[in-house]
């Protein structure tokens, strides 16, 4: 496991080198690595794909599972708030459990409604989000519980 998070690290940060500049606004970024705080937690990676676009990759870990999760999220400014933007889209996880609600793989769609600010003049983004999901199988469903604080270092 330690391998793969090594090796996504590394794509990673060889994609960033080869990345578009910056926007020309100073609040704003292209990609961000740091950890989302939840119930447990997580490593996330998120990318914009132009201006409004962006693409966030979670990686939640707990002493009951691993849930990796794949976001779509639109970004818009919020007037008068310079570096803050809201944020929704669509998204899908998988799971790979230990609990009382079963073991094994599960899979699900997930959703996301969140805040995105980015320091100026600092290289450090914060965000504030709520991930509804639902999961398909056996004893699964409708989870209200995901999401989190997002801090993230920024390229």
């Amino acid at each position: 496991m330690k391998k793969l998070f090594f090796a996504a690290f590394i794509i990673l940060l060889s994609i960033q080198t080869n990345a578009q500049s910056k926007s020309a606004h100073s609040s704003q970024y292209r990609t961000a690595l740091g950890v989302k705080v939840w119930d447990g937690g997580g490593i996330s990676f998120k990318h914009f794909l132009d201006d409004h676009n962006a693409l966030e990759l979670i990686g939640y870990f707990w002493n009951r599972g691993t849930r990796i999760t794949g976001l779509y999220e639109i970004h818009g400014p919020i007037n008068g708030a310079p570096g803050l933007q809201w944020y929704i889209g669509p998204g899908a996880h998988i799971g790979f459990y230990n609990t009382k609600n079963g073991d094994g793989a599960f899979a699900g769609v997930d959703g996301v409604l969140g805040l995105d600010y980015k320091f100026n003049g600092a290289p450090i983004n914060i965000s504030l989000d709520w991930q509804p999901s639902f999961e398909f199988g056996t004893n699964r469903g409708f989870y209200g519980s995901w999401g989190g604080l997002g801090i993230r270092y920024t390229f």
